[in-house]
């Protein structure tokens, strides 16, 4: 079978192409970053040209997109888009931009990334970030069931595999099929749950006789495909691409096209790989296919929307197949995409004549005469390397400081990660711990923790091999000390060499936010209590004048007023618990400021006192992000004397908050393994332990509460960075008193089992540190 090969390439969209839809072999839809959908219709045979027509413009990201079949009411069929709005809009593929949608479908409370119809076009399945897998009854265009079991996780993909079966990928590496005549009461639960290695992040159907067997595939962030049978048995493994997979179709001729961060589409037949197209652009976000024609779509970072075929007499003509090759060619590959290189052992242009690949993709760095260092594909189809660019050095890899935001870092790379974003920066100093800084970076850009492995070890692997130049005083130490990390290509001396963690000195923060999005929030619930008769509940027009000032100073880092404070308030006492998150969120934005840390209400309530009773009401089944944020506000009270003041004279109550939710008090534990909600309390842990050490506060009982709360962190918890803060938090009040430590049972072995559990060198370190305090 002859290779795929460039037909058309579609010019128009202004930044990245995100999903794609080939319904017929002269029709596309493609949806993009620049708030647009658009519909391409071929408008000349050969070489293929398409025009395109402006379906939608809106204020947001569409990230999803996919083509309802014709039917008596809809001839044309439909075209169904989603985005960041979290509205899917529906409209016919002949309407404007400025015709009004046949239909908006609200449910969803985040970006809408993925969409699929069902094969008989009756139900449409939807997936986002918010957790929620919905199926909409095409004939009432309402939510019919929705799926459980997310668990609030992001639904990366879903596939409506035939009339009756729904399969849902998610960023809790699993993979759930659906039964959907076995609904209760408007919901459905799984009927298996198929777990895998990692972030499921595509789904394609396979054909009935795939020689594996399989009935579905998948695709992950480690960049293998799997294949599947529905009763949990994986039957194959793709190996061959180097990053992220996002997309997959099926062909028609029974073999599979994925999409991948690497720059490549690849045509898989069987198990092997027996095509790479690669992409002038960071990311191939999505593929499509024809199922008639074999034609596949891509969508890229570049913008630009491109059409290959196996068909000769619709290849494009030789100037535009030449001038895609010379951009291939022309490509820049940062270095830290492709990882350390040893120049001096490279091979020169002469390898390239002498040497045949081993398989198809592989990939080999050439030196050129120029010095440039060049990478070159090997096509297994035409039995020749492809150059597919020039590696560039990455930023900061000279050694130099790189300015960002008015602060000079090692590094400042470009990552282009999240969906509805263009590329984000990500800062690393190489004094840093790399899991507080991808944690850091997630927050700030409102990212899902659970890319924190990948972001962390995005970061280690680009900074292989460097070390802390003689440039002290440039980057500010981190007061963790975590330069005892472990960093490939130091030799033990240099490690031996490292300071101590302990004790912690600092009193620590959490203060990143969204704001726009928290007192957005707000004010839609604000409407909807006005709207529902709750006027009294409601705020009024000065409170949401008051509220708005809030905003403005809390952005500016400003003054707070007592009157802003007082809105908030209203809001985490007055308003339903379901309906405070936003303004627990605000409250904890606030903590940090001694305007707020003086507040007292009419009845004498204090700051904390409203952040452990609005946050964890009696009366309430507990909600782990409520009761995240009263930990995040009893952590940002130490921000500010006056908040540090309160917190001391109400020592007993912040430790009995931190049990309930930890358990240790008896009951049953608030978010167990909510990495969000055990951060915020083993910073609050962590500040408790600094006042300890520097202000010589907490009594002998407290103090050993103190450690018996660290020391349920240590034995329940595996995660690297709460073992860590935990660790932290337990050895510094060891360095200002060891008593305490004699009169719990077993807190050596607790400290020696948590330095077992990673595999990273500071909690290792911290771990030694505090069995000599102990000892």
């Amino acid at each position: 079978m002859s290779e795929y090969k460039l037909s058309a390439q579609l010019l128009g969209h202004e930044a990245d192409v995100r999903a794609v839809s080939y319904p017929s072999s002269n029709t596309i839809i493609t949806a993009s970053r620049d708030y647009s959908v658009r519909i391409w219709r071929q408008s000349k045979p050969t070489p293929p040209t398409f025009e395109a027509s402006l379906l939608s413009r809106g204020s947001e990201y569409v990230n999803s997109v996919t083509f309802i079949p014709p039917n008596q009411n809809s001839p044309d069929g439909l075209v169904a888009a989603g985005g960041k709005d979290t509205i899917i809009e529906v409209k016919s593929p002949k309407s404007s931009s400025s015709d009004n949608a046949e239909r908006l479908l609200v449910g969803h409370a985040h970006n809408v990334c993925t969409l699929d119809v069902s094969p008989d076009g009756k139900y449409l399945v939807s997936g986002g970030w918010d957790g929620q897998a919905r199926v909409w009854n095409l004939a009432i265009w309402e939510t019919e069931f929705t799926l459980t079991g997310h668990e609030g996780v992001s639904v990366w993909a879903v596939l409506a595999l035939d009339a009756t079966t729904v399969i849902t990928g998610c960023a809790d590496k699993s993979i759930r099929v659906f039964d959907l005549t076995k609904a209760s009461g408007g919901e459905v639960t799984p009927t298996a749950t198929i777990h895998t290695p990692d972030v499921v992040r595509a789904l394609c159907r396979m054909g009935p006789n795939h020689p594996t067997g399989a009935q579905i595939a998948s695709a992950s962030n480690d960049g293998t495909i799997r294949l599947w049978k529905l009763n949990g048995q994986q039957v194959a493994e793709l190996h061959g691409h180097e990053s992220f997979v996002y997309s997959l179709a099926y062909l028609p001729s029974g073999e599979i096209a994925s999409a991948g961060e690497d720059r490549t589409v690849r045509i898989w037949k069987g198990k092997d790989c027996v095509q790479t197209i690669t992409h002038p652009a960071i990311s191939v976000w999505t593929v499509a296919v024809n199922p008639k024609t074999g034609n596949i779509v891509t969508g890229a970072s570049d913008g630009i929307a491109r059409v290959f075929t196996r068909h000769q007499d619709q290849y494009a003509d030789a100037e535009t197949l030449k001038e895609f090759e010379e951009s291939v060619k022309a490509s820049s590959i940062p270095q830290q995409q492709v990882g350390s290189i040893n120049k001096e052992k490279l091979p020169g242009p002469e390898f390239l004549q002498n040497k045949s690949g081993t398989k198809e993709g592989q990939v080999q760095m050439i030196k050129e005469d120029n010095g440039n260092i060049t990478a070159h594909q090997w096509s297994m189809g035409q039995q020749q390397w492809i150059n597919v660019g020039t590696v560039v050095d990455a930023v900061g890899s000279t050694g130099k400081k790189v300015e960002y935001q008015g602060k000079s870092y090692d590094y400042v790379f470009d990552v282009d990660i999240e969906d509805g974003k263009p590329p984000l920066k990500l800062p690393y100093n190489l004094s840093e711990n790399p899991y507080e800084r991808a944690t850091k970076f997630l927050n700030d850009n409102e990212l899902p923790l659970t890319y924190l492995d990948n972001v962390a070890n995005f970061i280690t692997q680009n900074t292989q091999g460097a070390t802390l130049g003689q440039q002290s005083g440039q980057a500010e130490a981190d007061p963790y000390g975590t330069e005892s990390r472990y960093r490939p290509g130091e030799d033990t001396q240099q490690q031996q060499q490292i300071p101590k963690v302990l004790p912690q000195t600092e009193y620590l923060s959490i203060t990143a936010a969204k704001l726009d999005a928290i007192f957005n929030k707000i004010s839609n619930v604000n409407k909807t209590m006005i709207s529902s008769g709750r006027k009294d509940t409601a705020l009024n027009p000065g409170q949401e004048a008051a509220l708005q000032s809030l905003k403005a100073s809390l952005q500016s880092s400003g003054a707070v007023s007592a009157d802003s404070v007082s809105v908030a308030v209203k809001i985490v006492t007055e308003w339903p618990y379901g309906d405070r998150l936003a303004g627990l969120d605000v409250l904890r934005c606030l903590a940090r400021y001694h305007t707020a840390a003086k507040f007292v209400d009419a009845e004498g309530n204090s700051l904390l006192d409203i952040a452990i009773q609005s946050s964890l009401p009696s009366e309430e089944a507990p909600n782990e992000n409520a009761v995240m944020m009263g930990c995040r506000t009893i952590a940002n009270l130490f921000a500010s004397a006056d908040g540090r003041s309160l917190i001391s004279s109400n020592v007993n109550k912040v430790l009995a908050f931190l049990e309930r939710t930890l358990g240790v008090d008896g009951s049953e534990a608030i978010g167990k393994f909510n990495r969000n909600v055990l951060i915020a309390i083993t910073t609050a842990a962590i500040n408790l332990s600094v006042l300890v050490h520097k202000e010589k506060l907490l009594s002998p009982e407290q103090r050993r509460r103190l450690l018996l709360l660290a020391g349920a962190v240590l034995r329940d918890q595996n995660d690297s960075e709460i073992l860590y803060r935990g660790l932290v938090a337990l050895g510094t009040v060891l360095t200002a008193s060891k008593a305490e430590a004699a009169t719990i049972e077993g807190m050596y072995g607790l400290v020696n089992g948590a330095g077992t559990k990673s595999d990273e060198e500071r909690v290792k370190g911290v771990a030694d540190e505090c069995k000599t305090l102990i000892a």
